[in-house]
């Protein structure tokens, strides 16, 4: 007796994160990463393929919680990543940066030097005793 074979189910190519549905990956739209400003004057960094949809998601009251109580917000900031993983990264530095680095950015001008950890300047404490 011959076993059947059971018929394979078609492949379509998968759908990039933040695509709209239909378009598949090898459509896919490149990566910002964006600095909003809030109504109290704070900065909130982020990530996505499309900056104006998404501060306009913000400003709905459905982007971030932290975004959520402090509208209107308004795109100060925004920079091409290319891949999510860049963008990711990208967001994390920006997350990371001073206040007045974060403004420098802003207006376009060199910030203060990158501070690194305190043991890349050679400021670390020993935490061996003699």
């Amino acid at each position: 007796m011959r076993q059947q074979r059971m018929p394979q189910p078609t492949l379509r190519p998968r759908r990039q994160a933040g695509a709209p549905p239909g378009e598949p990956a090898a459509a896919a739209r490149p990566w910002h990463v964006y600095l909003l400003r809030c109504a109290d004057g704070t900065l909130y960094a982020g990530s996505t393929t499309d900056v104006e949809a998404r501060a306009a998601v913000h400003n709905s009251g459905r982007g971030a919680r932290y975004t959520s109580g402090r509208r209107p917000v308004s795109v100060v900031y925004q920079e091409d990543c290319g891949s999510k993983s860049a963008a990711l990264k990208r967001e994390h530095a920006l997350k990371r940066l001073t206040r007045s680095e974060k403004d420098a950015l802003i207006a376009g001008t060199p910030g203060p030097k990158p501070r690194g950890s305190a043991r890349a300047r050679g400021n670390a404490r020993s935490t061996t005793r003699p």
